[in-house]
């Protein structure tokens, strides 16, 4: 599998305490915690909660409203398989 498809994000869920539930294109399962970017630039409006649970795929990753998105590569690297 091609390295780019393989941090394709096919679902996100949105979990307590700032984390995010990941499952990528080579089924990869984790956890990926948002805590250490809620004090970084725009990521500041994710520390709403109701901002923070509106998280959904795009493209080959995630995002928020207001153009808010993580590198599918960075997600992919700092998931905590579980």
């Amino acid at each position: 599998m091609k390295t780019e498809l393989r941090w394709k994000v096919k679902s996100v869920e949105p979990q307590e305490d700032y984390f995010l539930y990941v499952t990528f294109a080579d089924g990869k399962q984790g956890l990926f915690d948002m805590k250490p970017y809620l004090d970084e630039g725009v990521f500041r409006e994710l520390r709403d909660p109701m901002k923070f649970n509106a998280v959904r795929v795009c493209a080959s990753s995630i995002a928020w409203d207001n153009e808010i998105d993580i590198a599918p590569e960075t997600l992919y690297a700092d998931c905590v398989s579980i």
